[in-house]
C-alpha cells in the first residue's frame, strides 16, 4: 500500500512539473518520501530544482540539483532518464562555469583521480617544494555558498512574524565579503541586531552589532584596512576600525533581493552592515560602489513585508525588525534530501 501511495505521489509530482509548478512537486515528494530513500524521488526532486535554477540562475540551486540527480543515478544507475538529465545539467553547469560542488571532486565514483584531483596532487607537490604556506586567509573553495537568516518583526496590523530568509552567497565574485559575513555570523555578531533603516521601494539595512543604529559595526578580522585606509598589520588600528576592501567591480549589479555591503561614501569602508534591495528596486547608482555578495533566493515575500513596516525619523522602524540569527550551514551537514529548501 505504501508503495502504491509513493507511486501515485511520483505521478502527481511529474504532472506538477509538466505544469512548471516546482514547489508543489517538491512538497508532494517530501510528503511521500521524507528520507529520500528512492531513486525516483531524488530524480524528480533534482528535475524540480534544475527547473528552478534555470529561472533563477542560482549557483546554489544548480549544485543542489546536481547532488540530487547524482544520488539518484547512484541508487539506480540503469535509469536512462536520470542519467540523461544529470548529463544535461552538468553540461549546462559547465557552460555557465558553475562547479558541481563548492569543493572540486578529487576522485570519480570509480575511485580514479579527476583532473582536479591530479592537479591538486601536482599543486601540493609544488607548494611543498616551494615552501609556500597559506596563512591568515580562508580558501575561496572553503567559503560558504549559503546563509540562513531568521528575522522577526511586527506588521502594521500588530501581527508578529518570525520567518527565514535563505541567502545565496557569492564566494567566487566577492570572497572577502563572504568570508567577513560568514565569520561575523558564526561568532553570533548578528544575533539580536535590528534592521535600523527601512525604505520601501529601496532597501532594508542592518548589521550594526555595536550600536544598532547604523553608526557602528566593523569587520570580523583585519583585512588590510583601517577605516578605509590601507594598513600593514592589525596593530595599526583598533579592532573597531577594521574595514574590508571593496569588491564592487565584480560585475554584479544591484537588483531586487540582492545582498550588498553598506559603507560610507569613502572606498574600502565596509564593515558589518549590509542591505537587501527591495522588490522592483534597481538602484543602479550603487553599482560599482557597493559590493553585491549574495541574494535572497527564498523568503523574498518577507523582504517585501518588512519593507512595508511603519518607520519614523531616519527611516527606523517604529517596531524593531530583528535578526534573530544568521546560520552558515557546514558543507554536507544536511541530514535529509529536502533540507536544501
Amino acid at each position: 500500500m505504501a508503495d502504491d501511495k509513493r507511486a501515485d505521489a511520483w505521478k502527481e509530482a511529474e504532472a506538477l512539473l509538466n505544469k512548471g509548478k516546482t514547489e508543489g512537486a517538491l512538497e508532494v515528494l517530501r510528503d511521500a518520501d521524507p528520507e529520500g530513500t528512492h531513486a525516483t524521488t531524488l530524480k524528480l526532486a533534482g528535475q524540480a530544482v534544475y527547473m528552478k535554477a534555470g529561472k533563477s540562475g542560482s549557483k546554489a540551486e544548480y549544485r543542489q540539483a546536481a547532488k540530487l540527480l547524482r544520488d539518484s543515478v547512484r541508487k539506480n544507475p540503469r535509469d536512462k532518464q536520470a542519467n540523461s538529465l544529470y548529463n544535461q545539467l552538468r553540461n549546462e553547469m559547465q557552460d555557465k562555469r558553475v562547479s558541481e560542488t563548492v569543493i572540486p571532486r578529487m576522485i570519480t565514483d570509480g575511485g580514479t583521480p579527476t583532473p582536479a584531483g591530479i592537479f591538486a596532487l601536482l599543486a601540493t607537490l609544488l607548494l611543498v617544494i616551494a615552501g609556500v604556506q597559506a596563512v591568515n586567509s580562508q580558501s575561496d573553495a572553503n567559503l560558504p555558498t549559503e546563509a540562513s537568516m531568521v528575522v522577526s518583526w511586527t506588521d502594521n496590523s500588530g501581527v508578529e512574524h518570525t520567518e527565514t530568509l535563505i541567502i545565496e552567497l557569492y564566494p567566487d565574485e566577492a570572497p572577502i565579503h563572504v568570508e567577513n559575513f560568514a565569520l561575523l555570523a558564526k561568532e553570533g555578531k548578528y544575533d539580536g541586531v535590528i534592521f535600523h533603516r527601512v525604505i520601501d521601494e529601496f532597501m532594508i539595512q542592518g548589521g550594526d552589532f555595536t550600536q544598532n543604529s547604523g553608526t557602528g559595526g566593523h569587520a570580523a578580522k583585519f583585512f588590510g584596512y583601517c577605516d578605509g585606509i590601507a594598513a600593514n598589520s592589525a596593530s595599526d588600528c583598533a579592532e573597531t576600525a577594521y574595514t574590508i576592501p571593496d569588491e564592487a567591480d565584480n560585475g554584479i549589479n544591484h537588483a531586487p533581493y540582492v545582498l550588498s555591503m553598506a559603507k560610507t561614501n569613502a572606498p574600502n569602508t565596509g564593515g558589518s552592515q549590509f542591505f537587501i534591495v527591495d522588490k522592483d528596486s534597481t538602484p543602479s547608482h550603487l553599482d560599482g560602489l557597493h559590493t553585491v555578495f549574495g541574494k535572497v533566493i527564498d523568503g523574498k515575500t518577507y523582504v517585501e513585508a518588512i519593507s512595508q513596516v511603519t518607520t519614523m525619523s531616519q527611516d527606523k522602524p517604529v517596531e524593531d525588525v530583528t535578526i534573530v540569527s544568521v546560520t552558515i550551514p557546514e558543507e554536507g551537514s544536511s541530514t535529509s534530501w529536502w533540507q536544501f529548501w
